[in-house]
């Protein structure tokens, strides 16, 4: 029979095919507990998470572990010994540390943060933890997007990237903080002096009658009206590190590759896309830069992952991946922009083995990629497809997002013609080889984002988005060679709920996670009806759950942007320091 101990036994055996990992001694340390609320496959693929890891046990003071949500026979494990989550370096139990750190990627994560405080023996509400429970954080960009429906759950949020907030943070927090410590006082402390620390009790929420909010605003005295998002300059490059992986190990998406940021933010301003306006401005780093992170990370391994937004946008990547290859290596991409995804890098792919490229359409008419403003034509997509099908025998992931505001029935066709287009000429440019690769279109609900020019949008009726699916992919039944993967409308209206609630939606998960992810019963019965964040249009003047965060993006910049993508017109990609358009470029929320 299967023993607490086993527990522990994973954790060593999954330690020791690490690279990397960072062990320290208690004694005399402030103890972090860094949590990933999902598996450790996925939690280890995150560079970000890698990153804040590194930066947290940079410090002396400080020892850092990770803790992940258990999955499998190990969740198996802990329900049937009553054993509580456990830290993976030293297998010290959640409950144990002086600081809880979650690191949130996904709203569809939240449920997940709750299961991991329960089986660490943390109480859920804030409101309830005493002296000699850990205080517990998040940061993360669900967090700075909205962290209102997750704000009864936790002590503070620190809001903005990790290099430009951490250290601060820390500085605060090893001067007013000791085991024992009274958490009120020392909250108050951290709220009054450390920029882009947002402490939710401290702010009191006031609604109409309509349920929509009235005000929100602070309830202690030396507590900010607004807090800023602080954002690095220079981003992952500093002083004390580079944006690469810190541990290797085989259990990931990338099994042992060596992850670089190779830039942070977009600029070419997609109007759904909630990271190319919350990591403004746009990040490119310096070529020599750069290639010394690529050979740092080749120390580590031959295989390196390159990360960003757009790593075909990334100023002399040719010459980067080249490097790889040129020592012996081999690489991977995380995301491409169409129109320019060059020949050169496109050779480079075919030599590191890549097998499958990915492109994002979005949407198949001309008409929809105006209005979220893609700056992506028919034939740019279409002539991308034939070099890359001259190349190799690649196989394409397309993305589509169905649900877009003014989407219409055409839209769809377009999409399904496009599709069809693109499969015929890459039958055409491959027929001398006699190979051909296949086709995987991935289609996603979209779902609107705050701080975007889409959040005034209600998300389109699950029953609508269904019937959207079941049509594409009975369209595409019959093309060969094309397979189609579909999202779950349901969990587009939950992770919708998550996005735009506010504080109020924290008792909707509360509900959920004590009937064991009961969403249907929790929606149900909810004394707020969840209709009301989800499907309902936002008014202009109204104050939206978030507006209390100051990301330096101006409202009348996304309110602009909103009313011309309803003209459907397009706008310019980010000028990053030759314009004051939307106002990121200006703001006291970038530091050095």
């Amino acid at each position: 029979m299967n023993t607490p101990a086993d527990i522990v036994s994973r954790h060593r055996a999954r330690l020791a095919a690490e690279r990397g990992v960072v062990r320290k001694e208690w004694g005399g340390r402030r103890s972090v507990s860094l949590a990933y609320p999902n598996s450790y496959w996925l939690g280890m693929s995150n560079l970000g998470f890698q990153i804040v890891y590194r930066l947290f046990n940079q410090r002396p003071e400080i020892v850092a572990e990770r803790v992940f949500l258990p999955e499998g026979p190990e969740m198996s494990l802990h329900l049937r010994s009553g054993r509580p989550l456990l830290s993976l370096e030293s297998q010290r139990p959640l409950y144990e540390f002086d600081l809880v750190a979650f690191s949130l990627s996904f709203e569809n994560d939240y449920p997940h943060l709750l299961r991991m405080l329960d089986l660490g023996g943390i109480p859920l509400r804030a409101e309830e933890r005493t002296a000699g429970t850990p205080l517990v954080m998040a940061g993360g960009v669900a967090a700075f997007l909205n962290p209102e429906p997750i704000a009864p759950f936790i002590d503070f949020f620190l809001l903005g990237e990790a290099e430009a907030v951490l250290d601060p943070f820390l500085d605060a927090f090893l001067e007013c903080y000791s085991p024992g410590s009274d958490r009120e006082e020392v909250l108050v402390r951290l709220a009054g002096n450390v920029p882009g620390l947002y402490v939710p009790r401290f702010y009191q929420a006031q609604y109409h009658q309509d349920g929509t909010l009235k005000t929100f605003f602070p309830n202690q005295a030396g507590i900010p009206e607004k807090v800023r998002v602080i954002r690095s300059v220079r981003a992952g490059f500093r002083e004390k590190g580079m944006p690469i992986s810190t541990v290797l190990t085989p259990e990931t998406e990338f099994s042992n590759k060596a992850l670089v940021e190779v830039g942070r933010g977009c600029g070419h301003s997609c109007r759904f896309c909630a990271a190319g306006y919350v990591y403004r401005p746009p990040r490119l780093y310096d070529e020599s830069r750069l290639r010394v992170a690529v050979l740092k990370a080749m120390d580590q391994s031959d295989q390196v992952g390159l990360v960003s937004p757009a790593v075909s946008d990334v100023p002399g990547i040719e010459a980067l991946t080249g490097l790889i290859l040129d020592r012996g290596g081999t690489f991977s991409v995380s995301s491409l922009r169409a129109e320019t995804l060059s020949q050169g890098l496109l050779d480079h792919l075919r030599a590191a083995g890549q097998k499958t490229i990915t492109i994002a359409p979005e949407a198949g008419s001309e008409r929809l990629r105006r209005v979220i403003n893609k700056h992506l034509a028919r034939d740019q997509i279409l002539d991308t497809v034939r070099r890359i099908s001259r190349t190799a025998d690649f196989s394409l992931r397309l993305y589509f997002l169905i649900g877009l505001p003014t989407e219409t029935d055409d839209d769809l066709r377009q999409m399904v013609d496009l599709v069809k287009q693109i499969r015929h000429h890459m039958v055409k440019e491959s027929a001398a080889r006699g190979r051909i690769g296949r086709i995987r279109i991935s289609v996603n609900c979209f779902v609107p984002k705050p701080f975007t020019p889409f959040q005034w949008f209600p998300l389109t009726d699950v029953g609508s988005l269904k019937k959207k699916q079941k049509w594409i992919k009975k369209a595409l039944a019959k093309a060969g060679g094309v397979d189609v993967g579909l999202d779950v409308p349901r969990w587009a209206y939950v992770q919708a709920l998550l996005c735009l609630g506010d504080r109020r939606v924290g008792s909707i998960l509360l509900t959920a996670h004590g009937s064991g992810g009961d969403w249907t019963g929790a929606l149900k019965y909810s004394s707020m009806n969840p209709d009301f964040y989800v499907y309902r249009p936002k008014g202009d003047q109204e104050l939206l759950p978030w507006d209390f965060m100051d990301h330096g993006i101006l409202k009348k910049h996304l309110l602009k942007e909103r009313d011309m993508s309803l003209e459907g017109e397009e706008t310019e990609i980010c000028q990053v320091g030759n314009c004051r358009r939307c106002g990121a470029c200006a703001g006291p929320h970038l530091v050095n």
